[in-house]
């Protein structure tokens, strides 16, 4: 097995945020419902001067500090940074490289929705166990789908804790500490078509008629039928990924195989306090093992390095934790990882 462990983290906020209030007033939904339904105290928002894959240099140039090594040592860049960037048809990774001084790494562009932190970690040891030359990567990208949310479309209402802002880590083959463990995915493509931003493709262009109209804006198409089978499947699908997770991360300190009962500290990208809640339960954990992003908002696959920095500075993750990372994108895809944090 090729051990991987997390070797620093850096992030980037922009300073613009959206309160509370102003998405009720936005939205013409009631503020204590923005706070106690959807979960949401505020959240950063774009900052037009500040562009995506800019903000994932912050992020990379933070985690590169923090690890102390020169970036002439890493060898390969996942970017995270999402579809929407500074140009269209650009691979964002190329670009970060060179801005962070990664001048020997090669890099691309990776896109799993809010589950592609955890898929990079998987792509990550992957690759380093196919090539014993690659010994350090840089997972990292920004994110400023902010700019996709139409408040007054209700029907994307489980959108509007979208935000903005940028992650990223260094991730090395053998480092002695937060070793990465095992990680399991699942997609389920009959809902890859409801929740889409209609014109911004080859199917619809979008021409200033289109934009004007709100078709360049997130929208849920097909409600009825995402409900649905959103419903009947994710909390089940979610469950099974951690399950089998832990089951590919090998034996405990005790020499059993990992279970629920073992996790320390769960990584949950943002969603509504209920559903928080809600998973928590199922696995047997309580809201004291876990960081809340409310007063953050949702920055996509960025909420799994954010919630590492949220736990560290709370005091809920901790030297010798199992955490569990759990992520979901529309498409609809399911992750999650497992890492011992702390020393090996």
């Amino acid at each position: 097995m090729t051990e991987m462990g997390i070797v620093s983290l850096g992030h980037y906020l922009p300073d613009t945020v959206m309160t509370a209030a102003e998405i009720a007033e936005a939205s013409g939904i009631e503020e204590w419902v923005i706070r106690e339904k959807f979960g949401i105290e505020q959240k950063h928002v774009t900052d037009p001067s500040i562009h995506p894959n800019q903000m994932a240099v912050y992020a990379a140039n933070e985690a590169i500090a923090s690890a102390g090594i020169d970036p002439k040592e890493i060898d390969v860049v996942l970017c995270t940074t999402e579809e929407w960037k500074e140009y269209n048809l650009w691979t964002a990774g190329i670009d970060l490289a060179w801005e962070i001084g990664a001048v020997n790494a090669w890099g691309m562009d990776m896109h799993m929705r809010c589950a592609t932190t955890v898929a990079a970690l998987k792509l990550a040891r992957s690759l380093m166990r196919e090539d014993e030359s690659i010994d350090t990567i840089l997972i990292g990208g920004g994110y400023t789908i902010a700019d996709f949310i139409d408040f007054t479309n209700h029907r994307t209402s489980f959108l509007f804790n979208i935000g903005a802002g940028a992650g990223a880590m260094i991730v090395k083959r053998d480092w002695p500490e937060n070793r990465v463990l095992g990680s399991h995915l699942m997609s389920d493509g009959s809902m890859s078509r409801h929740v889409i931003v209609p014109a911004s493709g080859t199917v619809q262009h979008p021409t200033d008629d289109q934009v004007a109209s709100g078709k360049f804006k997130f929208d849920l198409v097909e409600p009825e039928a995402m409900k649905g089978r959103l419903n009947e499947v994710s909390m089940p699908n979610w469950l099974a990924c951690i399950d089998t997770a832990l089951a590919k991360s090998g034996p405990g300190p005790d020499g059993e195989p990992l279970t629920r009962e073992d996790i320390d500290f769960v990584n949950i990208l943002l969603i509504k306090p209920s559903a928080h809640r809600e998973l928590l339960s199922g696995l047997g954990v309580t809201e004291e093992q876990s960081v809340y992003l409310g007063h953050i908002g949702h920055i996509g696959e960025q909420d799994t390095i954010l919630s590492m920095i949220e736990g560290q500075k709370q005091g809920k993750l901790k030297p010798g934790d199992l955490m569990v990372m759990i992520g979901a994108g529309i498409g609809y895809v399911w992750s999650a990882g497992v890492v011992r944090w702390g020393p090996a």
